[in-house]
């Protein structure tokens, strides 16, 4: 059960992956390797349960929480890409 479960999730993440290569905007490849990263905490957590060691589940909650923050920092550079500060503030700054 968990091999076929560890099967269509490694399928998934191969759909997935093609998503982020041929993602229309930026956002769209943002949100799929996302994705990608919560699947791959799933693949994490699955392959745990089939070695009988139940410490990967720590090991797949700290990965989920390191693909929560890069996303949203991922984001932010995208998105003002001066780290937090619009590019109209710095420009104003200089005269």
């Amino acid at each position: 059960m968990f091999e076929f479960a560890a099967a269509i999730t490694l399928i998934s993440m191969a759909i997935i992956m093609a998503g982020a290569l041929k993602g229309p905007t930026v956002y769209d490849r943002i949100l799929a390797v996302n994705t990608f990263g919560t699947l791959s905490v799933i693949l994490i957590a699955l392959y745990g349960f089939l070695d009988g060691r139940p410490e990967f589940l720590d090991i797949a909650m700290v990965y989920a929480l390191i693909n929560f923050i890069a996303t949203i920092a991922v984001t932010k550079y995208i998105k003002f890409s001066r780290l937090g500060r619009a590019a109209d503030v710095d420009e104003a700054e200089d005269i």
